[in-house]
């Protein structure tokens, strides 16, 4: 039996001992990781996320009392939740309540009438990896509800109800990047997204290269970090430079406004100008194979995540130093997700993705705590499943 397999027999069997009976459908979403173009999205810019081959699945059958019920089976013994979703939704007080009922109640704002239903979810994307494991809940959750209620849904409209359940329910103000990669990813492929238009461009991964994410072990929790603090120091930069989002700014439009700009706020807005500029490049350089391409960009990204953005930890940039210099002109590697912890990426040939995990259990032999690598296939995004 293989990892989804796997995965879907659990989470049938949490829904017969939660229910009573088979559930009707599954419905999966998976998670992501972003090989450029990091806190770039709610600034209007370009991302290049790809799906991984871990994701959130969700079993679905009718509902009784007029209620949604769900249990999530990854959040311990009693997470169950129920409530009525036409009227107003209440917050509750889990996070993973507040998924749901946030998307439902973005759906109804829609315009569309989601029907009772019970369901059961469970995943195996890594929780506070920086891998999206919020997202892909979301995007699964939603997929299975609107298409239990027979609304079909275009990836965009999925993406931005996950979204918006994350941000005003949950209460973490991300961006579109990652509900677009867990609806909307092509498999074998990176998604060149332009988070202002929502214009998708699926670029081809040369099948010569390897994805590597190196979990540090190191959690953090998004709504409690410094994320929101970022967005507002991006916003507030934006303001001072009169434009709508940093997405806006050129290089030299960036050097020319800065006259009374706080520092930080600069080098916040010095981050996302650049880390733009990357984008395209790294796209490039992605479905040409070209690894020293590949290793210069990378290594750029994470200086400037590390430096003008500051969301990175030492432990980080030591992890990936040493991965950086095990892959030499191989590949590279760079911090990914939204930093305070998470994940690594490395992108190399695929002959020297053995040289990461080496590169690995050497900065485990000095680490506090310890950091695992798996290498990922690109996905794609969320779909039914045929049972």
């Amino acid at each position: 039996m293989n990892r989804r397999d796997r995965l879907i027999s659990r989470v049938i069997e949490g829904y017969r001992t939660a229910y009573g009976e088979a559930p009707i459908a599954l419905f999966a979403a998976p998670g992501r990781v972003n090989l450029i173009g990091e806190h770039v999205d709610y600034n209007d810019g370009l991302v290049l996320p790809c799906a991984i081959d871990r994701e959130t699945i969700v079993a679905i059958g009718p509902g009784e009392g007029g209620v949604v019920e769900t249990v999530a089976l990854d959040m311990g013994a009693g997470a169950r939740d129920s409530f009525a979703p036409d009227g107003m939704i209440a917050r509750a007080d889990a996070e993973w309540q507040n998924h749901v009922r946030g998307v439902v109640h973005f759906t109804q704002a829609d315009g569309h009438d989601v029907q009772p239903a019970r369901i059961a979810v469970a995943g195996d994307v890594p929780i506070g990896a920086g891998l999206s494991s919020s997202a892909s809940f979301g995007v699964a959750v939603g997929l299975a509800l609107c298409e239990h209620s027979g609304i079909y849904l275009a990836p965009d409209q999925l993406a931005l109800i996950a979204q918006g359940a994350e941000n005003d329910f949950v209460g973490c103000a991300c961006g579109i990047m990652d509900q677009m990669a867990s609806a909307a990813c092509i498999e074998g492929s990176a998604l060149l997204l332009d988070c202002r238009s929502l214009e998708t461009r699926a670029v081809a991964i040369h099948p010569s290269l390897a994805i590597s994410v190196i979990d540090s072990g190191i959690r953090r929790q998004l709504t409690t970090s410094a994320f929101n603090q970022r967005r507002a120091e991006c916003e507030a930069a934006a303001r001072h430079y009169g434009v709508t989002a940093l997405r806006d700014l050129d290089p030299a439009g960036l050097e020319a406004g800065r006259g009374g700009l706080d520092e930080t706020l600069f080098a916040r807005a010095r981050h996302v100008v650049s880390e733009i500029g990357r984008v395209e490049a790294v796209a490039a350089a992605l479905a040409a194979g070209d690894v020293r391409a590949l290793g210069r960009l990378l290594a750029e990204g994470h200086r400037s995540l590390a430096t003008d953005f500051a969301v990175s930890l030492p432990a980080l940039d030591r992890l990936a130093g040493i991965v950086g210099d095990a892959l030499g002109e191989a590949g590279g590697v760079r911090l990914t997700g939204a930093g305070f912890g998470g994940c690594l990426v490395a992108v190399s040939d695929a002959a020297a993705a053995p040289r990461v995990a080496e590169a690995v259990a050497r900065y485990n032999n000095e680490a506090e705590v310890l950091a695992r690598t798996d290498v990922f296939r690109p996905a794609a995004g969320a779909a039914r499943i045929a049972m």
